[in-house]
């Protein structure tokens, strides 16, 4: 059995140009993991990111000497693209920009993807799902008790989601409670796939990195 640690990447630059770079924040979130890590000897035998730059600075943050493998099979769903086709073409401004405007219609767009809805995206739900078994099964190949993996917070909730034999629309709250920088633990084989932890952050527990808690 495989120890799978799947971490989501620390807080990225809402609202910027390029949303796709971790914060100041998000650096910080990610250095305390690291130090956390290393602080209880959990050291990783094979590690594996995205393809996102926000999830490779996380890894890189996290200060770990291990060269990271990269496999876009656990990139995040491309979810401007959701959102422009599922409003035509573009998305009002207030919908990409405003936090409270955006995850409230991107909670719809899920659901309204799950179900079909939004056959002019780039990707399907269906071909979501496939992308992110075959990654999960990629990863736990022969040769390694230990997998740290840095990916994103649909990647991670549709994981749950399967490993606990809940509901797609069920993933979609699991989605929108995932902290920055949060653990996931599984206990996997090819064929045998367990949740063992959900969305801790053991690294932001004290008084004092409380204040670096985040969701998007």
């Amino acid at each position: 059995m495989v120890e799978l640690l799947l971490i989501r990447h620390g807080q990225a630059s809402f609202g910027a140009e390029n949303y796709d770079q971790l914060s100041d924040l998000g650096r910080q979130q990610s250095r305390a993991l690291g130090k956390t890590l290393r602080d209880i000897d959990w050291r990783p035998d094979r590690v594996i990111t995205g393809s996102l730059q926000r999830q490779k600075q996380t890894y890189e943050e996290m200060g770990f000497p291990v060269f990271a493998e990269e496999d876009p099979g656990w990139n995040e769903y491309d979810f401007n693209d959701l959102l422009h086709s599922r409003f035509g073409g573009q998305a009002p401004t207030e919908v990409i920009q405003d936090r409270k405007t955006h995850f409230r219609a991107l909670k719809e767009t899920l659901a309204q993807w799950q179900r079909g809805g939004i056959t002019n995206a780039k990707e399907s739900w269906e071909s979501f799902c496939n992308r992110v078994e075959a990654a999960r099964k990629q990863a736990i190949r022969d040769g390694a008790e230990r997998v740290l993996v840095i990916s994103s917070g649909g990647v991670i909730a549709r994981l749950t989601a399967h490993a606990l034999g809940v509901p797609d629309a069920q993933m979609i709250t699991l989605n929108l409670q995932i902290r920055n920088s949060a653990v996931t633990r599984f206990i996997a084989s090819q064929d045998r796939f367990f949740l063992n932890e959900f969305n801790s952050v053991p690294h932001l527990s004290k008084a004092e990195t409380m204040p670096l808690i985040s969701y998007s």
